[in-house]
């Protein structure tokens, strides 16, 4: 399976681990800041991208939804807000952070409908055109083989289903681009480590974002990992963008 650069950026450079048990030990530190700082250091403008996300699939109208990387279950309860599939299956491989999901999805009375399960996105227990729909939100940096992982996904969607990714991107504006670079490597890291206690946390998310193949080079890795139609749009100056693929 081709490896990329994206691939080969950890949480923690020393550790012989590999980079998915990395992930799932780094995200399982911070779970219980994790909303916290999400929120925070995006100035909830991050509810916003994720709500434009997912309205791209209100067309679709799909009944059965898989939210990979769901992590503490916000995609999810926002996919359910806004669409009303009638089945939701939230996928992470951290299980500190699907407990504090599971928790948020009981207060809400919505276990019937979203169903969180701890998981492998590269190897998914899912028979083959299982969903209508996939979305993944801040979630594919962390795939330990991206190409890889976007195969699974494509194998347990529907033939004409969509995947939705959502992701961090570059602004190519040269004045927001530099206060963006010292946001990311500088600030957040620094926020982020006072607040979640992570030294290697919000520092990973920065080196990841700066190696992930994004815009027209994440779209041939799409279509490499075997969608059609694929296409994105950019969102607040290119700061995140949304990816849209068909299989």
């Amino acid at each position: 399976m081709q490896e990329l650069k994206h691939d080969k950026v950890v949480p923690f450079e020393n550790s012989a681990l590999s980079k998915k048990d990395q992930v799932a030990n780094m995200f399982n530190r911070i779970a219980n800041r994790y909303d916290l700082l999400n929120h925070l250091l995006s100035a909830n403008i991050d509810k916003l991208w994720r709500r434009k996300a997912i309205l791209k699939l209100s067309a679709d109208n799909p009944k059965i939804i898989l939210d990979v990387a769901t992590g503490t279950g916000d995609m999810a309860i926002m996919i359910l807000k806004y669409l009303h599939p009638e089945k939701i299956v939230g996928v992470d491989i951290s299980t500190n952070m699907l407990e504090f999901g599971k928790k948020k999805i009981e207060t809400l009375k919505l276990q019937n409908i979203i169903q969180l399960e701890e998981g492998d996105c590269e190897s998914l227990k899912y028979s083959p055109d299982s969903f209508d729909a996939v979305t993944v939100a801040f979630g594919v940096r962390n795939f330990e083989n991206l190409i890889k992982g976007l195969k699974e996904i494509n194998r347990v969607l529907k033939v004409g289903g969509k995947v939705i990714i959502l992701e961090f991107s570059k602004p190519k504006n040269i004045f927001i681009k530099q206060f963006y670079n010292f946001y990311l490597s500088v600030i957040i890291p620094i926020v982020g480590k006072i607040i979640s206690k992570s030294n290697v946390a919000y520092k990973y998310l920065g080196e990841s974002v700066l190696a992930f193949p994004e815009g027209d080079s994440f779209l041939k890795v799409l279509s490499e990992a075997g969608f059609s139609d694929v296409k994105l749009q950019t969102l607040s100056f290119g700061i995140s963008t949304i990816y849209i693929a068909t299989k």
